[in-house]
């Protein structure tokens, strides 16, 4: 953007979201003066920061949506917003893979997604570090649970310079415990939780993008194109009142609670991923020290 003249000889100009000023002889200041608050151009221009600003973290929640609840993106969708350059930077370096006829991924042809263009198609690094363009109608962008040789990718991804604007490749993930009740509903090792307050516990819940409902920490999922929810109990009682975790359980259609042997792997990944992130901001107790 290019420097918009303002009162008293000034000239303003946006830097990604920081606004910048000059003054009349051309020597860039370190903030706004305070007298320029009111200036009409300074104000437009600080309330499209706040927009561009909110727009950026849109686009990164419509695509940790499409990973999370492994959801298939048009390529002609892709093709549409890359050009907007928040689009692109929430886009930009994930993997992708191609959407076959029967709905499922070609995981085999996966790559990190460098373009997206309506007549060339969707251009990818594939894992050989050839740049190739996909001729798929979609493509998914994989859960890293999902990933085969996740540590390779995860190396082969530094090797390349990839920084990717939400969290896939280096998402933690949690695979499903190899000796598990299957029968069971709900899954323990997160439960026993103390918080001093459950307002603290809330809170943690919320800033980590989770809604909380009727005593629950909730993450809304889909898996196989079947929609559930993780629920971690984290207690209902009065905000000001301690509190303590209970286990994580998985819902299906109608709120059913489903045996944990129904629970698949992005379901499951995600799910444990909202209870660690809760539970780490519990009480810990030393015995030598006192609480922690």
């Amino acid at each position: 953007m290019g420097w918009i003249s303002t009162s008293g000889g000034y000239a303003v100009t946006l830097d990604g979201a920081r606004l910048r000023c000059r003054n009349a002889a051309g020597r860039e200041l370190k903030q706004v003066p305070a007298k320029l608050r009111d200036d009409a151009e300074v104000v437009r221009l600080r309330q499209l920061a706040q927009w561009l600003d909110r727009h950026e973290r849109e686009c990164q929640e419509q695509v940790d949506t499409w990973l999370v609840r492994s959801l298939p993106v048009p390529a002609e969708l892709l093709a549409r917003v890359w050009a907007d350059t928040a689009w692109q930077g929430a886009l930009r370096d994930l993997v992708v893979a191609p959407v076959r006829p029967d709905g499922s991924a070609d995981v085999a042809r996966a790559g990190f997604l460098r373009d997206a263009d309506p007549e060339r198609g969707i251009g990818v690094v594939d894992l050989d570090g050839d740049s190739v363009r996909l001729d798929a109608g979609a493509v998914l962008i994989p859960h890293p649970v999902l990933l085969e040789d996740l540590a390779e990718l995860r190396e082969f991804a530094a090797e390349l310079g990839v920084e990717q604007g939400i969290e896939q490749l280096f998402r933690e993930v949690w695979p499903i415990p190899a000796e598990l009740d299957g029968a069971a509903q709900e899954w323990r090792a997160y439960a026993d939780g103390k918080f001093e307050e459950l307002r603290h516990a809330t809170a943690r819940a919320v800033s980590h993008g989770y809604r909380v409902r009727g005593g629950s920490a909730v993450c809304s999922l889909v898996e196989d194109g079947r929609p559930l929810e993780a629920a971690y109990w984290i207690g209902d009682d009065y905000p000001e009142g301690e509190a303590c975790t209970g286990g994580l359980e998985w819902r299906g259609a109608g709120g059913r609670r489903l045996p944990l042997r129904e629970v698949g792997p992005v379901a499951w990944s995600e799910g444990a991923r909202m209870a660690a992130l809760v539970y780490a901001g519990r009480v810990v107790r030393d015995e030598s020290e006192g609480e922690l």
